[in-house]
């Protein structure tokens, strides 16, 4: 979405207002949300002060649809904006999650401005790493780099490493309180990743 000042409110912020509308008038079930592991910290962390749960997915709709069935969970989605509302409908549905938000924008009397920003996003930074084949993840130096980076941002941020499911890359993200942190883990796990794909 985008809000009156012309921002673009991501998944992650419409989650959020979701959630928490739906939680005040006892609507959430499970006491929490389905969401990929790309979502940001930041979201986590104001579900939790919020007393709402979390559950995290590999990435891709499938998935988030499969967690909530599973576990019992009725609203669930992707930092890109894909909403599921299992009350409503078993796929993600635009028309509904606006209406959703919607709902909320007229119960706050508040501007989407203010309304949809629930939380301040953590410094996330995303890279890719391009291979010609093997499997650069599995080898020991890489894994090395990649537990000590998860040492580094322990409590304070999160590492997120996979294989595309499209394309010969691997993708590395990482997010944390410190930009210039998250940014040197990056550099410093896609170097590694690079040395051992050749």
């Amino acid at each position: 979405m985008v809000d009156e000042k012309g921002h673009v409110v991501d998944g992650d912020q419409l989650m959020a207002t979701i959630a928490s509308g739906w939680a005040r008038s006892g609507r959430l079930k499970n006491g929490g949300l389905v969401a990929t592991v790309m979502s940001n910290l930041g979201l986590e962390r104001h579900l939790a002060a919020q007393g709402i749960g979390l559950m995290r997915t590999a990435v891709g709709d499938r998935h988030v649809l499969e967690a909530m069935r599973a576990q019992g969970y009725n609203v669930g989605g992707e930092q890109s904006g894909h909403i599921i509302l299992s009350d409503y409908a078993t796929t993600g549905d635009g028309l509904v999650a606006a209406l959703q938000i919607l709902a909320e924008l007229v119960w706050a009397g508040a501007p989407a401005s203010e309304l949809l920003h629930r939380f301040e996003p953590l410094p996330q930074l995303l890279k890719n790493v391009r291979f010609a084949g093997g499997k650069p993840l599995e080898a020991e130096a890489v894994k090395a780099v990649i537990a000590g980076a998860e040492a580094e941002l322990k409590g304070k941020g999160r590492l997120v490493i996979r294989p595309s499911g499209t394309e010969p890359v691997i993708r590395v993200m990482a997010e944390g309180d410190d930009p210039a942190q998250v940014e040197a883990v990056v550099d410093r796990i896609c170097d590694a990743v690079r040395v051992a794909a050749g």
